[in-house]
């Protein structure tokens, strides 16, 4: 089996107004999507997706198309799709970083060499290590307090059984949106918080005693991306746990999160990781440190949050206490056949070989 071609097409698509995204890094009303498709001469067909956030993680949309079109791709035709490891390290040496463009091509790859041997991508991950049924949180955004109240109503509404409230902005704005959040959810729903890395030290310190007050199950990302040792400090002062997001986008970045003994936990996904076999590396470096993973989110569409249940299955140390972000297809306001399914407050994982994902023609 030879790659006979790899493009990707641009794919935005509208949040809900009364769900989208507002953060310490921004106020997200669109996303935006590379969609990935790699055919191959024997007729299969391998999709994936990159999200593009520029304020977040450096790529956009026009250079995503750009990376995987003109630099990533071609470096894949003519080559053996199954040669996942190989051709990811030689999309390395072509290109630096570029994390979620990487991610899409090996999705598609994974995609491919499922539907080439007739089993789920998580069965080339080593095979399910729980249920496919994976708890889900719903991020509510930095709105007032009585609207981060509506918007958590509306998670109950969906059947979610847990959610995070974003934080980082002004602390006494912070505390009364958690605060507004635990009122109208009551004392028996987990509620955790989200930062994106908007607090200093002395915000942080401050915020836990109302935190803790409040019942808040997880802290992430307090601090800015890379500031392990005052995470570290932070962590000493608090039984809550904290969790690391923007702070590990690689492996090394997962080593010296755990040497700095910064976090309780790590939150892993394809995109951020540069595919989900890196993902799956990070989960097992802290395994080895008795340390859990969550998946987190950049609100991938169907494709990305495939691959991010996949993952999540395959994954040694997933959390039993800290619900997952694979929340992307409930805030858009467009889905396509194949879309991720909701039961229970679980996302379900896809049945079928590859990602178990089709898209349609339409879209490529």
């Amino acid at each position: 089996m030879k790659i006979t071609e790899v493009k990707a097409f641009p794919v935005s698509i509208l949040l809900n107004p009364d769900l989208a995204i507002v953060s310490s890094i921004d106020a997200r009303r669109a996303s935006h999507y590379a969609i990935v498709r790699i055919r191959t001469d024997t007729g299969l067909t391998g999709v994936g997706e990159a999200t593009a956030t520029p304020c977040w993680s450096g790529e956009f949309q026009a250079g995503a198309l750009a990376a995987i079109n003109e630099i990533l791709g071609p470096l894949l035709v003519g080559r053996d799709p199954q040669q996942v490891t190989l051709l990811l390290a030689e999309m390395d040496r072509a290109l630096l970083d570029n994390f979620f463009s990487k991610a899409a091509i090996e999705m598609a790859l994974l995609d491919l060499c499922g539907k080439s041997l007739a089993v789920p991508v998580h069965s080339l991950l080593g095979g399910a290590y729980r249920a496919p049924a994976i708890p889900l949180r719903f991020s509510i955004g930095a709105f007032s307090p009585s609207g981060a109240a509506r918007v958590a109503e509306k998670a109950m509404e969906l059947g979610l059984k847990a959610v995070k409230v974003k934080v980082g902005m002004a602390i006494g704005q912070d505390l009364e949106r958690v605060a507004a959040v635990r009122k109208a959810l009551g004392e028996k729903v987990p509620v955790g918080v989200d930062a994106n890395g908007g607090w200093n030290e002395n915000e942080a310190v401050s915020a836990l005693p109302v935190l803790e007050r409040l019942g808040v199950n997880v802290i992430e990302q307090p601090l800015r991306r890379g500031e392990f040792r005052g995470t570290a400090r932070l962590r000493q002062r608090t039984r809550i746990p904290i969790m690391l997001d923007e702070s590990v986008f690689t492996p090394q970045d997962a080593w010296e999160a755990l040497r700095c003994d910064s976090c309780d936990i790590i939150s892993i996904y394809p995109g951020k990781n540069g595919g989900i076999r890196r993902s799956l590396e990070i989960a097992q470096i802290a395994a080895a440190a008795d340390v859990e993973c969550t998946i987190g989110s950049n609100l991938e569409w169907a494709i990305g949050s495939a691959a991010m249940l996949h993952l999540a299955v395959a994954a040694p140390n997933l959390s039993t206490t800290i619900a997952h972000d694979i929340i992307g297809p409930l805030y858009h306001t467009e889905e396509f056949g194949g879309t991720i399914s909701l039961k229970d407050g679980c996302a379900e994982l896809p049945v079928g070989p590859g990602l178990g994902v089709e898209v349609p023609d339409t879209l490529l």
